[in-house]
């Protein structure tokens, strides 16, 4: 099994349009940026997808244009979903997988799609590809988000999807004794967002829940680039 990260910014991305701040300068005087969080897992010769960011052409393209058999959906905010449209004369769509919630929301929402769509239990998991994959309630108001573990090859995933810390306890049971952890830290420690872990928020996470590994995702342009256990796109683990 093999997890690239396709992007691993905020719905604003970095660098900011029109933002002069020190780390959206950085990344234009010296080419960095993060795209919309996205990630794109192999398995064998099958490609998965969670979430699919509206950079999805750009990311995809950056990894040599893969055929993706299938899409695992977090929630129903368009930085997460919209994406899904860049398959439109490019692939059959692929089908797509998702809390019940989820699905009939991004559903309504592609209502111009046909999305074959595969309503998923929460804590119930089902197998992808080989994969064994479950669907977790967490927290971000106001609107119903998940986070999903992903195991297969003896090693555990677990992508916490956007949310605060206030986590439901059934949740954090199965994200515990993760080999690899990708939280939500959108914003620097100190620094509060409701719906969203800051930094501080995902390493105290990180340590309470045991990880073997963790990294931080979802960042905004606040986010420093050189910050401990943070992501960068293009970042690539194999189990």
């Amino acid at each position: 099994m093999e997890i690239a990260l396709l992007g691993t910014g905020d719905a604003i991305g970095t660098p900011k349009i029109g933002c002069t701040c020190p780390v959206c300068a950085d990344a234009a005087r010296f080419g960095r940026e993060r795209l919309r969080t996205s990630f794109l897992i192999k398995t064998g010769e099958r490609h998965v997808l969670v979430d699919t960011s509206p950079d999805l052409r750009a990311q995809l393209l950056a990894r040599g244009s893969p055929r993706i058999d299938a899409v695992l959906w977090t929630h129903g905010h368009y930085d997460h979903f919209v994406g899904y449209n860049e398959f439109y004369r490019v692939q059959k769509l692929p089908p797509a997988y998702a809390a019940p919630p989820v699905l009939t929301y991004i559903r309504e929402q592609l209502h111009f799609l046909r999305i074959a769509g595969h309503p998923q239990p929460v804590y119930t998991p089902f197998d992808l590809f080989g994969l064994s994959c479950t669907f977790f309630e967490v927290n971000h108001p106001p609107i119903y988000a998940c986070g999903i573990v992903i195991e297969a090859d003896g090693a555990k995933i677990v992508i916490s999807g956007d949310t605060n810390a206030m986590i439901p306890e059934r949740s954090r049971d199965l994200m515990r004794d993760a080999d690899l952890l990708f939280l939500d830290a959108l914003v620097p420690g100190g620094v509060t967002i409701g719906k969203h872990m800051n930094y501080e928020d995902a390493r105290a996470l990180a340590a309470a829940l045991g990880a073997s590994s963790f990294r931080c995702v979802h960042m905004s342009h606040l986010m420093g680039w050189d910050l401990p256990d943070t992501a960068r796109d293009g970042d690539v683990f194999r189990f």
